[in-house]
């Protein structure tokens, strides 16, 4: 499918590869890994042809089909998502447009013993059979499974693509490539917009996709459960093996120490030739056999190191002060946006010494309630924060904060203070900030190097509570791996968000669950947690089956129940009622849809009125399809009390 050799590329005064070769081929699950700035980004956008190589060649099969997913992208588009979405597959539109147009000519046309209305009557079963060949039937409901998966409502669906934020966009265009099925995907940091449960459902997907997959990720579990195949950025080379991301690691680290064993042995073998070369070279009945020393020397294949960039992050959070039992208690607190609730009588205390992982989709407030808590937002209710508490607090958008025009060093010294100061460039070192690195800028560094910065800002207090909003984005994996070793030592609280799954597994000891305005927490390690949600969620996506989610609900009073119960009866009575009608309108637009497909367009009246009907039967479907929703999510939280 791509084939690449020997090429080699300079950007921005650095070599980024240097005689680099590789193939790529059908159903291949490349996971593309190596530290920031190490090329992986360019190498996708040279087999797009952004870039062009300085040497040698890179090639994509002909016809091949290639889809791009960037980190970031603009658009304005105002088609609803479901629209956007569909309309992404170019070739069933094109049948598509091919068809309506055929269909119009025949219901027009009189001319019916015409060689030309034969042909179109050719055409169109070719067309016909075209379309489903291609998948084009079952396109719509493709487009809204994909959507679905990566976290839209049903109502979401039909809303306007440039009323979401820039993180939801980015899922529509993941899902634009996905309902295409395209030869080759290249993905860039895919899951960084992603809640868990959506990156648990793309997982999924992939796993099954049939074409090849060239994928760059931060998220070690990730990288495991897709790929079979890791190729590496290292200083300049490509390293390639047919192992998943974690086997290559242990088989790469097997290779180095054996090819360092052995370049030492090299070396000793070498020093030991050369001392008999110099100790017979001088005597006349020597001289042949020095000579064929030097020769032996000089035939020999010189092993060489590779040369691997090994730096890495080195830092530790400092001792905090103690502080009192209670870090922080949180007693009916409700939250509201506009008509949308987030929080309904929220209760919780957050004990000294825990270290909670915070999960759930994105939109149900997760970073509501942390800005709840660090007062940068309103709400109703009470939030205490206990005895001695100083809160350390890193923002999702915390890179954002920093000021462009200080240079690196500027923006820690600016804020260290005492002893602190004279320790800013040792610091800074710890956060692989060197030499004319301290100087640089902030708004020209990427996006792992002010997440770095922002960090190291962590440092210089003695926080005994820490609150992070999703540190790891942007940040390489041996840096996360870092991070968390840092976090597993800390002796404060903790309240973490992130969506990387093996960064949070083994580091938290319990989980707060948001769902249905309120928490569930949890007493069991991440991934327990979340292989037993996944099933859930794989299950709830089975067509025509309706799942109840497992509530962490710890019991409830007998009135509690009874009267669960007969709110149970009424909502289930309802959804009875609300499915079969929709079940109708369903029907009764798919007959008007027929009629319509038959009229000839003698009555401009007639036609009208049946476009009319339809769409006030499809009004109505939708607000059945939202009550639908709302009377599903009453009743699985009614039978979790129940059951």
């Amino acid at each position: 499918m791509i084939s690449a050799s020997k090429i080699s590329l300079f950007l921005g005064g650095k070599e980024l590869y240097s005689n680099v070769s590789f193939q790529i081929t059908k159903a291949d699950k490349i996971g593309l890994t190596g530290k920031n700035g190490a090329g992986k980004s360019t190498l996708l956008k040279l087999i797009i042809g952004e870039f062009k190589t300085d040497e040698g060649n890179l090639s994509v099969l002909k016809d091949a089909k290639v889809c791009y997913l960037p980190q970031e992208i603009m658009s304005s588009s105002t088609r609803p998502v479901l629209e956007e979405v569909q309309a992404a597959n170019e070739e069933i539109v094109e049948i598509d447009t091919k068809l309506e147009e055929i269909n119009h000519q025949l219901a027009t046309r009189e001319d019916y013993e015409s060689d030309s209305y034969m042909q179109l009557l050719t055409d169109i079963n070719e067309l016909n059979e075209e379309f489903v060949l291609k998948g084009g039937q079952g396109v719509g409901e493709l487009a809204e499974t994909i959507l679905k998966g990566l976290g839209f409502s049903q109502s979401e669906l039909f809303k306007p693509f440039n009323e979401f934020s820039g993180g939801w966009q980015m899922r529509v265009e993941l899902a634009k490539l996905l309902v295409q099925n395209p030869d080759v995907l290249l993905l860039d940091e895919p899951t960084n917009h992603l809640d868990i449960e959506s990156i648990q459902w793309l997982e999924n997907y992939l796993k099954k996709f049939s074409g090849s997959i060239l994928l760059i990720s931060h998220d070690r579990m990730f990288l495991d459960a897709i790929t079979t195949r890791t190729m590496e950025i290292n200083a300049g080379t490509v390293y390639d093996y047919k192992l998943s991301y974690s086997k290559y690691l242990v088989k790469r680290e097997e290779e180095l120490i054996l090819q360092h064993a052995a370049y030492k042995n090299q070396q000793k073998e070498i020093e030991d030739t050369e001392k008999l070369i110099n100790k017979f070279r001088a005597k006349a009945s020597k001289a042949s056999f020095a000579q064929s020393l030097i020769k032996k020397l000089d035939k020999m294949d010189k092993i060489e190191i590779d040369q691997v960039d090994s730096s890495a992050l080195a830092f530790k959070f400092p001792e905090p002060l103690q502080s009192g039992k209670i870090v922080a208690e949180i007693n009916e607190v409700s939250k509201n946006f506009a008509d949308k609730e987030i929080f309904s009588n929220l209760e919780i205390n957050i004990a000294r010494g825990e270290k909670i992982a915070l999960i759930g989709k994105n939109g149900m407030g997760k970073s509501t309630l942390i800005k709840m808590l660090v007062g940068d937002t309103p709400y109703a209710g009470e939030i205490k924060l206990g005895h001695n508490v100083s809160v350390g607090y890193f923002a999702q958008d915390e890179t954002t904060k920093l000021d462009g025009n200080k240079t690196v060093f500027e923006t820690i010294d600016d804020v260290a203070v005492g002893e602190v100061r004279k320790k800013v460039r040792a610091i800074l070192g710890s956060f692989l900030f060197r030499d004319d690195d301290v100087d640089k800028k902030v708004k020209v560094l990427s996006g792992g190097e002010k997440t770095r910065l922002a960090l190291c800002k962590l440092l210089l207090e003695p926080y005994n509570f820490l609150i992070l909003d999703e540190p790891t984005n942007h940040l390489d994996i041996v840096s996360k791996d870092v991070l968390k070793a840092a976090l597993k030592k800390y002796t404060g609280t903790l309240l973490l968000v992130s969506h990387d799954r093996d960064f949070l597994d083994d580091l938290t000891e319990r989980i707060y669950y948001i769902k249905n305005h309120g928490i569930s927490i949890y007493f069991e390690k991440v991934n327990n947690f979340l292989n037993n949600l996944n099933i859930e969620i794989q299950e709830a996506a089975t067509p025509n089956k309706k799942v109840a989610v497992k509530d962490n609900n710890l019991g409830a009073s007998y009135k509690e129940k009874k009267q669960a119960k007969n709110d149970l009866r009424k909502f289930k009575n309802r959804f009875s009622k609300v499915e079969n009608e929709i079940e109708t309108i369903e029907n009764e637009v798919k007959q008007l849809e027929a009629k319509v497909s038959e009229m000839d367009y003698s009555s401009n009246e007639e036609a009208n009125e049946l476009f009319n009907e339809i769409k006030e039967k499809r009004d109505r479907l939708d607000d059945l399809i939202i009550e639908w929703e709302d009377l599903t999510e009453k009743i699985e939280g009614l039978s979790s009390i129940v059951n």
